[in-house]
């Protein structure tokens, strides 16, 4: 992989002053990815990994010691083809096969139940998929300006590419969580691809961060009880949801949209989240996606009593494997956080955070259009080398 190398951005901070969408989106060298690369023990940006670099020892004798104790389910159609959904039992459901059957509780012994909800009462576990966007810092900046804390599912590639981007979101307070290294149906892969996909995305997010995520969510949702199996070898909860936006699919109009937007707000009305609260699929995957939470920002803040991270929900204080980065209790956020007024809401809010120091704050998002397109070409399974 080649990089044109460029005077900005230096480091985090440098990169988190830009307000210019394309000049967030200049490559930049990073001489640790850099440093991988040389050493042949890292993977192709956005090509999925199907197995571990040979170089890579490290890798290699951690699948080993667990490569035998993964259930023997196979995997559930040929990488880059269909999904074998028409002949799976699905009455059955042998697997938990989340895409057939919305399964979130696993028939395998041992395994934890995906995160489908949050437990504290009308409250959303806020939260993104997709990251980092190269031109996020608009969005960041309103984050910010609201006092908001959010869970970031980043991708392993995504982050390779734009790891001062990923940084910010520790700086900002966010939690961070693994999103896989292609964005590629997980249940696809052999044993190996699919550790591979996991290991190297918490490698990538250690290496730009220094923090190691204890959570993850499989792209479309595609996960069944060998998945979920590997990903809790490697310490990660996996984390779905109930509510869908989907403000990734760029054939949808508008309206229809944001009448998703509306209908889970209509769920908090007719009483479904008084005892239990809520997790919605969004992305910041582009400059549309980044708006619309924007746009919805004062409408879920004004309807739902709290907006937390997933682990603030969980009440899950160590988000990493290091100890050196906690989140609030959910009692601690919620007193630091009171329910906003819908004008405050919308007024862009405080500039006062707990997460760290960010530059600026806008109540506009504007990204660089093209990055969009590189990304989404990327998620749909075309190698882009950036």
């Amino acid at each position: 992989m080649h990089f044109r190398s460029t005077l900005v951005p230096t480091d985090e901070a440098s990169e988190a002053a830009i307000q210019d969408p394309a000049t967030e989106c200049i490559n930049y060298y990073w001489p640790a990815l850099g440093n991988a690369n040389a050493t042949g023990t890292w993977p192709i940006v956005w090509l999925p990994v199907t197995q571990i670099p040979a170089n890579d020892t490290v890798a290699q004798q951690k699948f080993a010691s667990m490569n035998a104790t993964i259930p023997n389910i196979a995997p559930k159609g040929p990488l880059g083809g269909s999904l074998m959904t028409a002949t799976y039992d699905v009455s059955a459901d042998p697997d938990c096969w989340w895409s057939v059957t919305q399964c979130t509780t696993p028939k395998l012994q041992g395994l934890s139940a995906d995160i489908a909800s949050v437990p504290e009462p009308r409250t959303l576990g806020y939260g993104f998929d997709d990251g980092p966007n190269c031109s996020h810092n608009a969005f960041y900046d309103y984050l910010t300006a609201q006092n908001q804390k959010a869970t970031m599912f980043y991708i392993g590639s995504s982050v390779s590419i734009w790891p001062y981007q990923a940084q910010r979101a520790v700086t900002d307070g966010h939690e961070i969580c693994v999103h896989t290294w292609s964005h590629r149906n997980m249940t696809m892969f052999s044993n190996e691809g699919a550790f591979a996909e996991l290991y190297y995305t918490l490698e990538a997010i250690k290496l730009a961060t220094g923090f190691t995520p204890q959570c993850w969510r499989p792209p479309f949702g595609d996960v069944d009880d060998r998945i979920r199996y590997i990903a809790s070898q490697l310490g990660l909860e996996t984390i779905i949801w109930k509510y869908d936006s989907f403000d990734y699919v760029t054939s949808l109009p508008e309206t229809t949209i944001q009448g998703n937007y509306d209908y889970l707000i209509s769920n908090l009305t007719a009483g479904t989240f008084d005892t239990v609260g809520a997790i919605m699929l969004t992305h910041e995957l582009t400059n549309f996606t980044m708006q619309l939470a924007v746009h919805n920002y004062p409408m879920l803040a004004a309807a739902f009593d709290h907006l937390v991270p997933i682990s603030v929900a969980m009440n899950k204080t160590q988000p990493y494997v290091e100890s050196n980065f906690t989140m609030q209790s959910f009692a601690d956020y919620a007193a630091g956080h009171p329910k906003p007024s819908a004008s405050n809401s919308s007024s862009g809010g405080s500039n006062g955070t707990t997460g760290g120091s960010v530059a600026g704050s806008s109540a506009g998002v504007t990204v660089q259009p093209h990055n969009a397109v590189v990304l989404v070409l990327a998620l749909l399974g075309t190698a882009c080398y950036l």
